[in-house]
Order: structure tokens, then C-alpha cells, then sequence
């Protein structure tokens, strides 16, 4: 071969598989000559076939008469087209909305483009003048396009207008015609070939289910085939088989459907060591190569088309292949090139001289019923005594018509139908039906023949040219056939005809229709007017395999008609749309968390809808956890001899009900396991301790060796005895290594997770004499679940990232957070230009949102919550999206549902790294916790991505959990994400950390009263309290006060704080006339007396005051004094009833008081009083910072706020660093920077010289100008009103100047 056709050759096969050094992106339609364009009709001649291209200054309209419209482009030679754009008629509402697209090698056989899904409707425009363009999904060769319009704009007019441009590349074509009995066989350089990577491409098409492409072998057991089987495409390679080793190499892949359509299919075969993938179409498949070699070693040839050998006409059941093939390209060698100039490397089967380099097509003229109200009218012979049909046909429905005539002279009618796969031959004649059927799962999408005959009393009906079998009716009834036969379904108006079927319309393809054993010529029929039709492509044949690939997960059944599929999930444990969400819990202690609180069997599925198989297991449950127990089969106890460390023993754990992936699942999503393992010995060593090579060790999850024993830690070769200092022999970290003739055993609990479950036990040193083990391993036991509380807090914008998500056609994912901001994106994932994206955010307080572009256009699905979502609580987040539909929910809320149209195709093949916590470029980010995310069953680890200087912090705490300053005064902490805050609402204080004082200085006579209470308790209310102390629905608890308060004051006696009651109950803290201080308690019908202070306080220093009661127990304390503990004597009342208010300053209460409040309660309180808090009631607080309309509060006298009761803490200041509303202090800048004395003396005269003599120049300058100046200037500068323009300012400036100089030239 010489080296420039090899050359052409591999160019040839690189354009093809898009390797082009040049994209196939030329403009097709603009070079091309008007003669190229063909329609069915044109609106007139301005808008003729011709004008349709894009950008140009009319486009093609069709006639409005023309039901059947379409636009049709002869390229005069074959291309390969990558896609196409469209626009509305120029300068008009003349658009597409709609369309879809058919192509070629000829002007009367057509292939429709389908796209991913199925759906073969492309979609338009929206207005004239913006260009809609589609990528093709796969590329495909034609000579010939046709356009046909489905939908347009109606709306002021508007009609069917298009202008379009297809963009691709030229094709050259080696084209080859195959009869089922040739073939063609390249013969290897050498006889011999081995490559470690290999490129096939071919091209096919056939009406054939059965033929053998490629072929080639080697003596070492390598095998390439390529065939197809029940009209799909299998690819059976081998890259070498052992029989000393037990390696069977052979691995098949398998892809395509309904490939005997007679359109060409496209097929590359790539190969990289074992890596191999098989492409068809747009679908590909990959697989690794079984057996450990990498290199595909072939002898003598590669059979092309079929194997034909003297003693062989054919490999053993494999048919050769009938149809054509076209350019058959072999790691860059063209064959069908060889073949034609006769190359000596390409040998032909013995009597062929030659081969066909045409594909001669058959003329099948296949007709596709697409709408629901499809339907064929042909014509018949009127009043024959016998009737004859005969058709093929192919469909995925299980129910519709197939063909209804009526007889003449209103003998009834016969009706062909199909129904759950069968053929139902109806026939009615005087008011009977006569019904009987033939055939069996004729909905397969196969092409099947219906051969009908019949005639007075006689019925015989064919299926598949079976003659063996035909069904045959025998009754009475009479046949005069009709003159109109109908197929696919009735018309909707039809009163002559009186076509009546309670069948849905057929959908599906036919061809080779037969009428009174003559063949129908449908176009000549139609174009004579004799016969119509309705939603029915004619000359191809659209069906499509929508289970092939299988959007079906976890081994669901996939069952479709025309436009749509369902995934039957029976009996797989999964449920949904594509079998994609599992019905079980991912462990015990999710059963156990969802009210699961028995011990049993349970199935459990640890990555949920992941690809692992759900399985059996015990759960232990526990009040606080529980146990997930698996068995195998080394629980009992297992005898081993004569192993050594060359040629050990080798234990391998089989565990039950469960593969090995399963159970590592398991054991990776638990936050704790164990397994107890034990060795028994009679001179037979362990692990040869203290550091030999040890004789048994085992082998855990990521199937490396563990050389340390139960009871033990990784790292450290030595049992439990070491670690608990109870060897038998202290130099041996191991009973058992002290190699003693007698019983010893070494056990204990391995329990590091990340090594764990056991796969093999390894056991070397039982080959001398009289040397056993006996070894055992306890069930696998695990508890917890560490990805549910796996979390993190985003207290910065900023996001983690993590690899990207590879979901394929379905993606479920699900996630906890709490936040108390109102949006942000909680993930993210995209390509690398943002056309193919999902996203989950918090859109605001109450909207949820699952953004995603998978297809065509942005499309979100927006869950609405009644509640907020931002209120600093955990809410559960599931998201979904498949083909069927995507939806959305949250916590118990209903789900909400974005339901997809037939058809759909979902890809989400995404390039970039996923983000959690915001969007690209950390826009919108996300404040808050986030926890338990998985995507598609798998756990991400977000706290293996904690970065506090990023502001992703492990756990959702802020510093309440080690509050670097502590909430004063009893403020609440209360959490932030990146921080705390002290809640001051109780408390008697303010400021950030509640340590700032709220106090009020009260003139003589001054007061203030705080209502409680409007009205007295009622009895019932009483009585509930007392059945239910605990109860608040009073608003505070009657056998617990607490008070606390400072004052300062330097007069004596006033009652500081006074509690009233509706009843005679009252409590009352008084300053009595020496300075000491009194608390007086009246609970029931006995006043208390208690003395806090001895001193005399009223020394104008601030105190402070702290009495808390509980039941009859009263703790009080003054200042920094030790705390007094008192007690109300058992016998007496504990309960304080209905209180009413509290009274600062004075008391001012009606009614009947106390004499010894009476005696100190005049002339009142004078000084400071700050901190007043009695339980949750301040005061102070609530005058002097009221947060409600009407507070309820009564001031009397001078009462102003004060900070003279502040008393310090007992915690110490705030420092003012750490306080965030200290704003700092006003300092003066002193510079320490100065000169020296004599510098300054010299600076101060120099700027007294500068600053005279400046004076003095000026004095100069207005004095000289004085007089001058009005006689001088030019009246145009000074008229306020001139109309010259503002450009001529810097002209009239140098007039001025020549103008005054002119008195000094006189």
C-alpha cells in the first residue's frame, strides 16, 4: 500500500470519530445552487424553496392549503452533518416552533434524527430574527434533508417560515454490498498482529437481525468478533486464555437495538490495554477485558463481513452479514479501499472475483404513524368474493389498529387489531362478532408479517410466513370486500365511511402492504387522489428503542410503547420512576431512629440508591444505639495443620447475605465496629514478636495485611497480653510465640474501623510436629451512623469542593441544614461554560429551590413552605431528577413535582468540581450548617474539608460550647455560625455580653410601679398550679422568686424593692434606720422576717442584693458576703399568690399594708437603684428602654437613669477589645518627633517673614490696579447677557491684556 493512499485513508477515519485537526463546522446550505432546494409547495414565488437560508431576506413559506409541508436539500454529494439552525421568515411573525428533521442517501428513503430519549421533534423559534441552533448528538451522512415543520406561530398572522443553515463537513464514502454469501478477509503484514491499542470503525446498515461483521483469532485464545445478535450490536474480544491458570479472557459488550432498520449505523471500537469501548451511534459502552494480559495478538487475517472457508461456508451459528457496509477502517488501514484496487493483502472467498461498491437498497417505502389521529386510506376492489391482505408491520404498543374495512352491501365489517402483543382478528357480521386471535408478543419492536385471506365461511390468517401454524376459521358469513381499506387507525369524520374501531390508534411502522395480493404503491396513489392520510411520515421508519440504553436502575424491567417507558420495580427493593430510591433504611439505627425499637432481622441498603445491592442483617437495638450484626462462615471454630509461611493457610471470610462491598459499605458509613478474633495454639507461633516476620496475620478491608492481633492497636505488631502485661513469657508480646507444647490462645476485639471487616486470615506456622491452631472471628458488629451527623458550618462565603459528580441520567440528593439567613446555594455543579448545571438553594425564608439545565433551557422546581426555613432549626433536603420528572422536598412537607414531557432525554455530564456552600465564584453563598449530604446514595466527607481560616468550622457550634467570654448576668448564649450573641431580654442588663447596668437615681417622694398583673388568679388556675407546680400557663411559678438588684444611698430608712399581691401575700427588701438591711415574706397568713445585713449600707457605696427562693428554701445574699440559707417551717404555706406589681422608691399600693413597711416607707427612697429584676420582670429596663407601645410602667417624682448603682462584676470587666460595641477613645496626637528649640525659633521667624511679606505685596498689588481697573475693561467681558460661546473665554482674556496695556504706550 502505498504511503499517500494510507495517508487519505487515516484522514478519512480521524474526520469521522471527530479527530479532525479541522472542526466539521462548514456551512452547508449557502454555497449551494437554487436547483438544490425542493418543497412540497410554496406560499408564492417570494417565498420559494430557494430563499431558505439563513440570514437571508425572505424564507420558505408553504401553501396554506398544503397539510403535508416540507422542505427538501439536495447536497449532490454525501456530508456529514453536526447540526442545524433555523430562523423565521425575514421580517415577519412567519416562524417554526417545530420541526423535525429526516435524511438520506436518497430522494425517497429517510432516516429521522432522533434524539437522546427518543423524541424526534426539534424544537424552533420564538420570534423571526434570533437563530435557534441544535447540536446533533451523534453525527450522521446523508446526500439528502428534509425539513418538515410540526408547529409554527398562528398568533397576528403568522404561518409556517423558515430559513435554515445545516453545518458539517464533506464525506467520502467506500461503500461495500454484502449477499450473506461473501466476504473479504485483510491478510496481516507477516501473518501476525499484535498491538496494545487498537481503533476500529465501520459502518453498517441491513433488514437483517442476524450477521457477523468483523472476525479474527489467535492461537493463544485471542478473539475479536463483531456481530449482530437479535438486531443488536456484540462485541466478543479476548485478549488471551490460560487453562494452567484458569483465565477465561473472553469479554463481550453489547449496545444498539432495532438495528435491522435499513439506516446506517455507526460503530468505533476503541481499545487501550484491557480498557475497550464499543460506540453505536451515540451510545457506548466500556468494559475491562477479563484475564490479565493487555495485548490482542491475532494470526493470519481479520474476516470482514463473514468467514467463508472451503470447508465452512459460515462460523458456527453465526450467519454472515447481508446489507452494506461502508468505510471499514482497521487502526487507520481503509479495507473497502484495498478491496477495490485489488490489494494482495485482501483475499475474496474462492469463487468471487469481485464485490459490489454500491449499496443497492430495497424500495421498502416503510410508513411511520406518529399522532393520535393517525390513519391510511387506501383503495380496494369493490365486491369480491375474496379478500387478501398482506403488510408488515413493527410497534412497542401492546394495544391499536392495524386495518379496518367495511364490507359492501353492509355485510359488517373485519377489523385487525393489536392487543397485548397479539393479532385480533374481529369480524361482524349481522350483529355478531366473531373474535379469535393469532400470534404472540408481537409488540417487540421486531418487524412482523400479517398475511390475511379470506372468503365465504373460511379465515386464514399468517403470522411471520409460519405456514406451519396458520389459523384457520371456519363459520358461516358472507365476504364482499369493500373499496377502502384502513390502516392505523380510523379518521376522526368519517359518516360515509362508517370506520368505527374501539382501538386507540396505531403507533408504529408499516411496509410492504399488499391488496388483493397486489403491491400498494403508495406514492402513486396519493398523488392520484385516490387514497389519504393523516400524521403519517412516509418513506422511513421512526421507531425507537427507549430501554436501550436502559434507564432503569438496580436491575428494574424496563417496558415501553411509542412515546414513553415505565421501569417496573418489582422484587428489586427500590421504588420510583427508574427504580432509582431504595425502600430500606441505610442501617439499624436508622430503624432505630424512625421508631424501630425491636431486635431482628432487617434489610438494610447503606448507600441507598447507590449501586449496592440491599441485604440482610440483625439489629440489636438498644436504648441508645444499636448493633448491626453479620454472620459468616468463620464463626465456628476452624483446625489448621501443616501450613508454613511459604505456603500458609488461607481463611477467607464469606460473609452471609452480602457481597464484599456490601459489607464494607457498612462498616465505612458506621462510627463504630468490632470483631472478635482468636488464635489457639500448640507450638505454633503468631506474629513472631518482638519484630520477626510474622508466621499469621490477617487481611482487612482495603486488603492489606494487619500484623497486629485483637486487643491490640494498629501500628504495634503484639496481642492483647502485651498491652495488658499478661504474656505468658514476658520477652513475647504474643501467648502463643512462646512456642510451648501445651494449649495457649491470643484473642480480643479489633475494633479500628478503617481496617475492618476481615476479608482472609493468613495462618504459616503449623507444619512441624505436633503443631495446631485452632482460630475463629467473631460477627461483624457496627453501631452508629457517622455520615448522618457529619457536619459542617459556613460561617465566611466560601465553599468546599469535591470531585464532580458523575450522576449519568439520574441524580438524588439529600442533605440537612439549619441556617437563619435567608438565602444562599447549598451545592452546586456545572461544565465548564455553564450549560449543563444543577443547583439547590434557599431562594428565601420560605423558598426552596432545585435549579438544573440537563437539557434545553434552565428549568427550576420551587417548593413553597408554609413555614420558614431559616429559623435557625434542622430541615431535611431531597432532591431528585430523571427522565420522568424532577422534584423536590423538604422535612414531611409535600413534594413538589416538575413533570417532564415524553421523551425527554436528561444528560448531566458536568466537568467542573462540585461546590458546597455556594455557587461558582462564591456567589450567593450560604451561611449556616449542612450535614448528612449524600449524592446518589454516596456520603461526601465534609468534615475532611473543615478549613477554619476558609470559615468552614466541624460541627454546627458557635462559642457557646467555650464562650470566650461568658454571657453576664444571666444572658442567654445564643449560637451564630461563625460566633455566639447573649440574649439580654430576661436580664436586668444590656450590652453585647449583658454586663452593662440600666439604673435610675430617684429624687425624695420619687417611685415607679410595674404591673404584673391586671387581675387576680383565678380558682381554677390556682388549682392546676397546685396539681401541676411545673405548669406556667400562670406566667411564672408560685413557689420559686428570684430577685436581684444594687443600690447606693446615704439616707435611711426607705423601702428599697416591694412585690404586691391581689391578696395579702407580699415581699419586701428594707433599708431600716441604722443602715441594715431586711427581707420581709408574707406568704399565706404569716409575715417571715429575715436580716441580710448587719452593716450599715447606707454608706453611698453601691451593694448589691441577690435572694432566690425555691419551695420553702430562700438563699440570700449581699455584696460578696457568704450566702444565707433560711427555711419556711414545713407546716407553713410556700406558695406566693397572684402577684400584682413591683414597686421601686415608695410604696404606693391601695389598701391595707404592713405596719413595719408602713414605718419605713416615708419619706422614701433616695439614691440609686440599677440591676431590678424580679423572675423575669425588669423595671427599669422596661422604662428606660421600652420595646412596646404602652409598657407597663407608672413613674411618680424625679426618676432619670443613672449609672451611680453600677456595680462591678464579680467576673471582672469586659475588656475593651472584646467588646463589640466599644467604639473606642478620643486621643490627642502628641508627637514625640519635635526639633530642637533652636530649629523651632528659626522656623517660627522664616513663616512670620513669609507671612508679612506676603502682606505687604499684596497691599502693593491692589493699590497699583486702584482707579484703573473700570476704565480699562472691556465692556464685552462685562455684559452678563453675551451670546458668544463659552470657547471664546481664553480669546477675550488676551484682549483685556493688549487693552490695559494701551495707557502706558501714549
Amino acid at each position: 500500500m502505498n504511503c499517500r493512499r494510507l495517508t487519505a485513508s487515516f484522514l478519512i477515519l480521524l474526520g469521522f470519530q471527530h479527530c479532525s485537526s479541522r472542526d466539521c463546522v462548514d456551512p452547508l446550505v449557502s454555497p449551494l445552487y437554487s436547483s438544490s432546494f425542493l418543497a412540497s409547495s410554496r406560499y408564492n414565488f417570494l417565498y420559494s424553496a430557494n430563499f431558505a437560508r439563513l440570514y437571508g431576506s425572505s424564507g420558505w413559506s408553504p401553501a396554506p392549503s398544503d397539510h403535508h409541508p416540507w422542505l427538501q436539500i439536495d447536497f449532490r454529494r454525501k456530508y456529514r452533518f453536526v447540526a442545524i439552525s433555523t430562523q423565521g421568515t425575514f421580517n415577519s411573525y412567519d416562524w417554526v416552533t417545530k420541526y423535525t428533521v429526516l435524511y438520506g442517501d436518497r430522494p425517497d428513503a429517510w432516516t429521522p434524527y432522533i434524539q437522546r430519549g427518543g423524541n424526534s421533534t426539534l424544537s424552533g423559534n420564538w420570534n423571526y430574527y434570533q437563530v435557534k441552533r441544535h447540536v446533533f448528538h451523534h453525527a450522521f451522512t446523508a446526500k439528502h434533508l428534509r425539513f418538515i415543520p410540526l408547529g409554527w406561530n398562528t398568533e397576528n398572522g403568522g404561518k409556517i417560515g423558515v430559513r435554515l443553515e445545516v453545518y458539517g463537513c464533506a464525506y467520502d464514502s467506500y461503500v461495500m454490498m454484502y449477499g450473506g454469501e461473501d466476504m473479504a478477509a485483510y491478510m496481516f503484514p507477516g501473518r501476525r498482529y499484535s498491538a496494545i491499542r487498537d481503533h476500529i470503525a465501520i459502518n453498517f446498515k441491513t433488514l437483517e437481525r442476524e450477521g457477523l461483521l468483523l472476525h479474527s483469532e489467535g492461537k493463544q485464545g485471542d478473539v475479536l468478533t463483531l456481530e449482530l445478535r437479535n438486531a443488536r450490536l456484540n462485541l466478543h474480544i479476548s485478549l488471551g486464555s490460560s487453562t494452567v491458570h484458569e483465565v477465561e479472557g473472553l469479554t463481550t459488550l453489547t449496545a444498539g437495538n432495532l438495528l435491522d432498520d435499513q439506516h446506517w449505523h455507526y460503530v468505533t471500537i476503541k481499545r487501550y490495554g484491557r480498557q475497550v469501548s464499543l460506540t453505536v451511534d451515540s451510545q457506548t459502552e466500556r468494559a475491562i477485558c477479563n484475564g490479565d494480559f493487555s495485548s490482542l495478538d491475532l494470526d493470519d487475517q481479520l474476516y470482514v463481513g463473514g468467514v467463508i472457508e472451503p470447508n465452512m461456508p459460515h462460523l458456527p451459528d453465526k450467519a454472515n452479514f447481508h446489507g452494506c457496509l461502508e468505510n471499514v477502517f482497521f487502526n487507520g488501514i481503509n479495507i473497502i479501499d484495498m478491496v477495490q484496487r485489488e490489494d494482495p493483502q485482501i483475499r475474496l472467498p474462492h469463487q468471487k472475483k469481485t464485490m459490489e461498491f454500491a449499496c443497492a437498497d430495497l424500495l421498502l417505502k416503510p410508513l411511520t404513524f406518529i399522532g393520535p389521529n393517525n390513519y391510511l386510506q387506501l383503495p380496494g376492489l369493490f365486491r369480491k368474493p375474496r379478500m387478501s391482505v398482506k403488510f408488515r408491520f413493527r410497534s412497542w404498543d401492546y394495544t391499536g389498529l392495524l386495518m379496518f374495512t367495511r364490507f359492501a352491501d353492509n355485510l359488517g365489517a373485519l377489523e385487525l387489531g393489536l392487543s397485548e402483543g397479539q393479532v385480533n382478528i374481529s369480524l361482524i357480521q349481522s350483529e355478531k362478532r366473531l373474535q379469535f386471535a393469532a400470534g404472540y408478543q408481537l409488540n417487540d419492536g421486531f418487524w412482523h408479517m400479517v398475511d390475511l385471506v379470506a372468503r365465504d365461511n373460511f379465515v386464514t390468517v399468517t403470522i411471520d410466513e409460519d405456514e406451519g401454524s396458520p389459523l384457520k376459521i371456519t363459520n358461516v358469513f358472507t365476504v364482499r370486500t369493500g373499496d377502502q381499506y384502513f390502516f392505523g387507525g380510523c379518521p376522526k369524520t368519517n359518516d360515509e365511511i362508517k370506520c368505527e374501531t374501539k382501538l386507540n390508534a396505531f403507533h408504529g411502522c408499516m411496509q410492504q402492504i399488499f391488496i388483493d395480493t397486489e403491491p400498494v404503491d403508495i406514492d402513486a396513489i396519493l398523488q392520484d387522489r385516490l387514497g389519504s392520510y393523516m400524521e403519517v411520515l412516509l418513506g422511513t421508519c421512526g421507531i425507537t428503542d427507549r430501554c436501550t440504553p436502559d434507564p432503569c436502575q438496580h436491575e428494574g424491567r424496563c417496558i415501553q410503547s411509542w412515546d414513553d417507558f415505565i421501569c417496573m420495580c418489582e422484587n428489586t427493593g427500590y421504588r420510583g420512576e427508574v427504580c432509582q430510591r431504595s425502600v430500606y433504611k441505610e442501617s439499624c439505627e436508622s430503624y432505630r431512629l424512625n421508631g424501630k425499637y425491636y431486635s431482628g432481622n432487617y434489610t438494610i441498603d447503606p448507600d441507598l440508591s447507590g449501586p449496592l445491592k440491599p441485604f440482610s442483617v440483625q439489629c440489636n437495638m438498644k436504648a441508645d444505639k444499636s448493633w448491626t450484626v453479620i454472620r459468616h462462615n468463620r464463626i465456628d471454630s476452624t483446625k489448621v495443620t501443616g501450613s508454613t509461611v511459604q505456603q500458609p493457610y488461607l481463611g477467607d471470610v464469606q460473609y452471609y447475605n452480602a457481597s464484599w462491598d456490601e459489607v464494607t459499605a457498612l462498616a465505612n458509613t458506621s462510627e463504630y465496629c468490632e470483631q472478635w478474633i482468636e488464635y489457639s495454639c500448640y507450638k505454633s507461633r503468631l506474629l513472631n514478636t518482638p519484630n520477626g516476620r510474622p508466621y499469621s496475620y490477617w487481611v482487612g478491608r482495603h486488603g492489606e495485611s494487619q500484623h497486629y492481633w485483637g486487643g491490640s492497636f494498629p501500628g504495634v505488631q503484639r496481642c492483647a497480653c502485651a498491652i495488658n502485661w499478661t504474656c505468658t513469657d514476658s520477652r513475647f508480646s504474643c501467648n502463643c510465640d512462646a512456642d510451648y507444647r501445651q494449649w495457649y490462645a491470643d484473642k480480643g476485639w479489633l475494633n479500628y474501623r478503617d481496617h475492618l471487616p476481615v476479608r482472609r486470615i493468613v495462618i504459616g506456622d503449623t507444619n512441624r510436629t505436633g503443631s495446631e491452631v485452632y482460630f475463629s472471628l467473631g460477627s461483624l458488629r457496627c453501631h452508629g451512623d457517622r455520615n448522618t451527623w457529619n457536619t459542617v458550618a459556613f460561617t465566611k462565603p466560601t465553599y468546599i469542593k469535591f470531585p464532580t459528580f458523575r450522576p449519568g441520567t439520574a441524580a438524588d440528593i439529600s442533605f440537612y441544614f439549619k441556617t437563619t439567613a435567608d438565602h444562599g446555594v447549598f451545592l452546586e455543579n456545572s461544565d465548564d461554560h455553564h450549560r449543563c448545571f444543577i443547583r439547590v438553594e434557599l431562594n428565601s425564608t420560605n423558598n426552596l429551590l432545585f435549579v438544573f439545565m440537563v437539557g434545553d433551557g434552565i428549568i427550576n422546581v420551587t417548593l413553597r413552605s408554609p413555614m420558614a426555613l431559616n429559623d435557625d432549626e434542622w430541615h431535611y433536603v431531597e432532591a431528585e431528577i430523571n427522565v420522568k420528572l424532577a422534584r423536590l422536598k423538604v422535612d414531611d412537607q409535600p413534594w413538589a413535582i416538575r413533570q417532564f414531557p415524553g421523551q425527554t432525554y436528561v444528560t448531566m455530564k458536568f466537568t467542573q468540581p462540585l461546590l458546597v456552600g455556594a455557587a461558582k465564584d462564591k456567589l450567593r453563598a450560604f451561611l449556616g450548617c449542612i450535614r448528612g449530604l449524600r449524592m446518589n446514595g454516596v456520603p461526601l466527607d465534609l468534615e475532611g474539608k473543615v478549613n477554619e481560616e476558609e470559615g468552614i468550622r466541624k460541627n454546627c457550634t458557635g462559642g457557646c460550647l467555650d464562650p470566650a467570654i461568658l454571657c453576664r448576668n444571666g444572658g442567654r448564649c445564643m449560637e451564630r455560625y461563625a460566633s455566639y450573641y447573649c440574649d439580654c431580654n430576661n436580664t436586668a442588663f444590656e450590652g453585647y455580653y449583658c454586663h452593662e447596668d440600666i439604673g435610675g437615681y430617684f429624687e425624695a417622694g420619687a417611685w415607679l410601679r410595674y404591673s404584673i398583673r391586671n387581675e387576680a388568679i383565678s380558682d381554677e388556675a390556682l388549682w392546676a398550679n397546685w396539681l401541676d407546680p411545673h405548669n406556667f400557663s400562670l406566667g411564672y411559678n408560685q413557689t420559686s422568686d428570684e430577685i436581684e438588684f444594687s443600690f447606693s444611698t446615704t439616707q435611711a430608712p426607705a423601702v428599697l424593692i416591694y412585690v404586691s399581691s391581689f391578696t395579702k401575700d407580699y415581699i419586701a427588701v428594707i433599708l431600716k434606720n441604722d443602715g441594715s438591711l431586711h427581707l420581709r415574706y408574707r406568704l399565706g397568713l404569716i409575715a417571715h422576717k429575715f436580716q441580710l445585713s448587719y452593716l450599715n449600707l447606707a454608706d453611698g457605696f453601691p451593694h448589691f442584693v441577690n435572694i432566690t427562693r425555691h419551695n420553702r428554701t430562700i438563699r440570700m445574699q449581699v455584696d460578696y458576703s457568704d450566702s444565707i440559707w433560711v427555711k419556711i417551717p414545713p407546716l407553713q404555706d410556700y406558695w406566693f399568690d397572684s402577684p400584682k406589681a413591683v414597686f421601686l422608691g415608695r410604696v404606693m399600693e391601695m389598701g391595707e399594708i404592713d405596719y413595719e413597711v408602713q414605718r419605713h416607707n416615708s419619706p422614701g427612697f433616695v439614691g440609686c437603684l440599677s440591676g431590678v429584676r424580679y423572675d423575669i420582670y425588669a423595671p427599669l429596663k422596661t422604662y428606660f428602654r421600652p420595646n412596646e407601645t404602652d409598657p407597663p410602667v407608672t413613674v411618680q417624682g424625679f426618676v432619670v437613669e443613672s449609672n451611680c448603682g453600677v456595680y462591678s462584676s464579680v467576673m471582672g470587666e469586659i475588656p475593651l477589645e472584646a467588646d463589640p460595641w466599644f467604639t473606642g477613645f478620643e486621643f490627642v496626637y502628641i508627637h514625640d518627633d519635635l526639633p530642637t528649640p533652636l530649629v523651632m525659633a528659626f522656623l517660627i521667624l522664616l513663616l512670620l517673614v513669609l507671612v508679612f511679606g506676603g502682606l505687604y505685596t499684596l497691599y502693593l498689588y491692589l493699590y497699583r490696579y486702584k482707579g484703573s481697573y473700570h476704565t480699562n475693561e472691556p465692556k464685552s467681558v462685562g455684559s452678563p447677557g453675551s451670546s458668544r460661546a463659552l470657547t471664546e473665554s481664553s480669546r477675550r482674556r488676551r484682549s483685556l491684556a493688549e487693552i490695559q496695556e494701551e495707557p502706558r504706550s501714549e
